[in-house]
């Protein structure tokens, strides 16, 4: 009975909603630091239904992978396919009736980076001893396009090569690969340090970059004199700041209590930011 009484917050990881959440959340802050005029709430609610279709998609994957049938996204399988093709849908539908022609090259591009993943996934081993950074790279690729895509596709004047090379796409893309790649470590070691060189090494790799990270979002930010794009650095140095302390402390948490904590390491940042002045 114990385990069926979950605290209310760890659904937010348990169902899902966390990815779409941040997506819609830093869409805002994409939107924002770009200064996109138009921007519908077709965009976001687009963004939310397709992103929450394809990690429901991801869960049923991994479910499926695990051969875990005690997951709750296993347990309720049907409801949450059913559930995932309504959300899919609708998601095409506004997609089609309110987003510019331009749209299909830029979700041609994301639809490669998802189907990459995908397959990184699928092929992935179960008990492999390495950290997947490739596929975190390539989920944190492809989820920080499909996010920025949806502001940067209003921008009829920039082409997709503009986004991907645009700093604020590559600082975003980093943060979502480094928040990836650290919930698999921290789901393998479950101590402060990890044991053995190989878990040093996976140390310094999650805790190295995230200090660039940061560091480079801070010379972004105070280089930007307009203070168009501070808010959106400074949620990136937030980020890897709040990476970095849960990284030190995760040894007081359980497995799922540090899936909702990483969440809200990338969801805390864009709320705060994303009321913050944007001047021109």
């Amino acid at each position: 009975m114990e385990k069926e009484r979950r605290p209310w917050w760890l659904y937010l990881n348990l169902l899902g909603l966390d990815a779409p959440l941040i997506a819609v959340i830093w869409l805002f802050l994409f939107a924002q630091t770009w200064r996109v005029d138009y921007h519908p709430w077709e965009a976001y609610a687009a963004l939310g239904l397709a992103v929450w279709t394809i990690r429901i998609a991801m869960k049923l994957i991994q479910g499926t992978i695990a051969a875990d049938e005690s997951s709750m996204a296993m347990a309720h399988r049907k409801t949450l396919k059913a559930m995932a093709i309504l959300t899919g849908v609708t998601a095409l539908v506004l997609t089609v009736m309110n987003f510019p022609l331009s749209v299909y090259f830029y979700l041609l591009v994301g639809g490669v980076l998802m189907i990459m993943h995908f397959a990184l996934t699928l092929f992935s081993g179960k008990e492999g001893k390495e950290i997947g950074y490739v596929r975190h790279a390539m989920g944190g690729a492809a989820f920080a396009f499909g996010t920025a895509l949806t502001a940067h596709v209003y921008l009829p004047s920039l082409g997709i090569r503009e986004m991907i090379f645009s700093r604020e796409f590559i600082c975003f893309g980093v943060l979502c690969f480094l928040c990836s790649s650290a919930t698999e470590l921290w789901e393998r070691s479950g101590k402060p340090v990890a044991d053995g060189e190989a878990g040093s090494m996976d140390e310094i790799a999650l805790s190295l970059p995230l200090t660039l990270l940061g560091a480079a979002a801070l010379v972004f930010a105070v280089q930007n004199d307009s203070m168009t794009t501070r808010p959106f650095y400074y949620a990136i140095l937030t980020g890897a700041a709040l990476l970095q302390v849960l990284n030190r402390t995760r040894g007081r948490y359980a497995p799922e209590t540090i899936k909702v904590l990483t969440a809200l390491c990338l969801l805390v940042p864009g709320i705060i930011f994303k009321s913050f002045p944007h001047a021109g």
